[in-house]
């Protein structure tokens, strides 16, 4: 299972150590992690799953830059923000944590392609009714959040 975890490059210790408990959580139950590959959330989640013994590989925007020591390989797109479409499609679920301009794309690319989503702070996204979007999971803490995260992925990957 490969789970994308997706956040603000630029966040606070609160939403670091947030990340790094979802990072670790995941390595612990198996999963590959799948981010950015930059800094702050995704630094912090990715660091943590290596750490954890598992696997993090960073979709980056650029190409031909030296892998960072926090991810275990790297998949280098040379397209910019256009790498979040391929972050995205390429998870069984993702996971936000915070919330950034980047984080909102991911969240609207992950919906338009099926992708479960679960939000751990940050954006709260309504309908033109002011009620939360069907398909956005709502977690209290990072281990309820990569639970979600698979149980979504799962039932996913059962219904085909």
């Amino acid at each position: 299972m490969q789970v994308a975890v997706c956040g603000p490059a630029d966040c606070g210790p609160a939403e670091e150590a947030l990340a790094a408990a979802v990072g670790a959580a995941l390595a612990g139950a198996g999963a590959v992690l799948l981010c950015g590959g930059g800094a702050g959330v995704m630094r912090a989640a990715a660091a943590a799953a290596v750490s954890a013994g598992g696997l993090a590989i960073g979709v980056r925007p650029g190409a031909g830059e030296p892998r960072p020591d926090h991810l275990s390989a790297t998949v280098d797109t040379a397209m910019g923000q256009g790498r979040n479409a391929v972050l995205v499609s390429s998870a069984d679920a993702v996971i936000t944590v915070g919330g950034s301009w980047g984080t909102l794309s991911e969240v609207a690319l992950a919906m338009r392609a099926g992708v479960p989503v679960v939000a751990l702070g940050g954006w709260q996204v309504l309908d033109a009714a002011g009620e939360p979007v069907a398909g956005i999971t709502a977690a209290a803490d990072p281990a309820a959040a990569v639970q979600a995260a698979l149980a979504a992925a799962a039932r996913a990957a059962a219904a085909g």
